[in-house]
């Protein structure tokens, strides 16, 4: 049965008109430099090995020979979530944040994802999780189908929903995108952003899909940065070189994180910082994954060392 909270005919009365307006000010506890799994699944996939199910533990072992201290994985299910804990805490690894997808512009999906959500965050929490990263769901993947006005309503009215569940909680909510947000004028984009409230609904800012999907604009990297720079909790962190993610991350590059840092700090903003530092094809191949992360750690902390 469709709740009524979620039509596209109660949205505006429920959620009224949303300033620009500053977000939480609770400070996020600087956690550990952290890094996510779709990094490690690129690299697993190009030295023919398996990341998750009962190769799990073995997997976080190799993750703690980096010297990272902190891990962002993608959780599908409560399970997981028991998993993962388990195997982070053998190896004195911290879950500040977690990702979780979610279907938030189909009436039918909408509570079903929350439920999921708040059953998976409730198993987080007690690891010490502070921030649950979501994406929502595109129409169709693999494909450029942009959602409908109603839709994108519906879809802001349910992050609302689950921010304010979540915010209750002690824990925050962050909007993650990726390419096809930033199409047709970044249309879903901003209208999330504008139409949810920064106490309910913060910004894990991808730094590079938002510079690839605004077709490799740095000026829309820095335009982003004004506009919600206050509601960034989480940066996924990513470089890359002629439009190619490289192998390692470093400042210099197709993104300049020079600039990046010194305005966040000039903006007194110190994000959760994520590593995700993935592979495509062309990506350079000179070394694997431990040797890479390790570089990535030394790099990342230099770079944002003045907000660390």
């Amino acid at each position: 049965m469709k709740s009524p909270q979620l039509t596209r005919r109660n949205f505006l009365s429920l959620l009224p008109a949303i300033p620009l307006a500053a977000a939480d000010s609770s400070p996020i506890n600087q956690f550990p430099i952290a890094c996510n799994d779709y990094n490690w699944i690129t690299f697993y996939k190009r030295e023919g090995k398996t990341w998750g199910g009962t190769a799990l533990d073995q997997n976080i072992a190799e993750l703690a020979q980096t010297g990272i201290k902190a891990f962002e994985p993608n959780i599908a299910d409560p399970a997981m979530a028991e998993s993962y804990i388990t195997a982070l805490r053998k190896y004195e690894i911290a879950m500040p944040s977690i990702y979780v997808g979610s279907n938030l512009h189909e009436p039918e999906g909408i509570e079903n994802s929350i439920t999921r959500i708040m059953a998976i965050a409730r198993i987080a929490k007690s690891y010490g999780t502070k921030i649950i990263v979501t994406n929502p769901n595109p129409i169709k993947w693999g494909t450029d189908q942009l959602k409908s006005d109603a839709q994108l309503s519906m879809q802001a009215l349910a992050m609302e929903k689950l921010g304010n569940k979540l915010r209750q909680q002690g824990m925050k909510l962050a909007y993650h995108t990726h390419n096809i947000e930033l199409k047709a004028a970044a249309r879903e984009f901003h209208h999330i952003l504008l139409n949810t409230t920064p106490k309910n609904v913060s910004f894990c800012f991808d730094v590079h899909w938002v510079y690839r999907g605004s077709e490799n604009s740095q000026a829309a990297v820095f335009d982003i940065l004004k506009l919600y720079g206050n509601r960034i909790v989480e940066l996924h962190i990513r470089q890359s070189n002629g439009g190619i993610w490289s192998e390692t991350f470093s400042a210099e590059g197709d993104v300049d994180y020079a600039r990046l840092v010194s305005q966040l700090s000039a903006m007194k903003i110190r994000p959760h910082l994520v590593i995700e530092q993935c592979l495509e094809p062309g990506s350079p191949h000179t070394m694997n994954v431990v040797e890479a992360h390790k570089k990535d750690l030394a790099a990342v902390t230099a770079t944002f060392r003045q907000l660390l």
